[in-house]
């Protein structure tokens, strides 16, 4: 069940995508991906929502922020708003370089 739950969440975060390059608010473009979401469940329970969809955005965010910042991690933890130490810490965990 959690892997038809995260393939769905995986479309949905790429139609949010879409979305925002189309100029939605992101906020809105996320409502309405969420709702689709739940529709799609068609009666299955959701599990662990909010995990999944943190690392649908979270692992992009920090790629996309790291190759704007041409892999300075000081400078992107300062465009992220985090500690250097924290930043380290989720580069880990998503296994990025």
């Amino acid at each position: 069940m959690t892997l038809h739950f995260q393939s769905t969440m995986s479309d949905t975060i790429e139609q949010m995508a879409d979305m925002e390059n189309q100029n939605a608010p992101l906020s809105g473009t996320i409502k309405s991906m969420l709702e689709d979401y739940f529709n799609d469940l068609d009666g299955h329970p959701p599990a662990d929502l909010y995990q999944m969809v943190l690392q649908e955005i979270e692992q992009p965010l920090l790629e996309s922020v790291l190759h704007y910042t041409r892999g300075n991690q000081s400078k992107a933890a300062i465009v992220l708003g985090l500690n250097r130490g924290t930043l380290r810490k989720k580069l880990k965990q998503y296994d990025i370089n």
